[in-house]
């Protein structure tokens, strides 16, 4: 993957797999199994725990459809 200067990782509840959405690309991937500290983190998602950092806004919706409407899931 090609280095990028703004991505996030994320995770959606319920689901076991980590994201990474390369802003700068437009493009959003499955990660592999975590290593280092990112594991380490990951891990606290184990136990209902929530790690947020230099993010200031996110929310899962049902579709990118609802949101293009100016919809927000409840």
């Amino acid at each position: 993957m090609e280095m990028t200067e703004k991505a996030v990782v994320f995770a959606v509840t319920g689901e076991a797999d980590l994201w990474i959405a390369d802003l700068d690309n437009g493009t959003v991937k499955r990660l592999g199994a975590p290593t280092g500290e990112l594991a380490q983190v990951a891990d606290l998602r184990k136990n209902g725990g929530t790690f947020v950092k230099k993010v200031d806004f996110a929310i899962a919706v049902s579709s990118a459809a609802a949101v293009f409407s100016g919809h927000v899931d409840g």
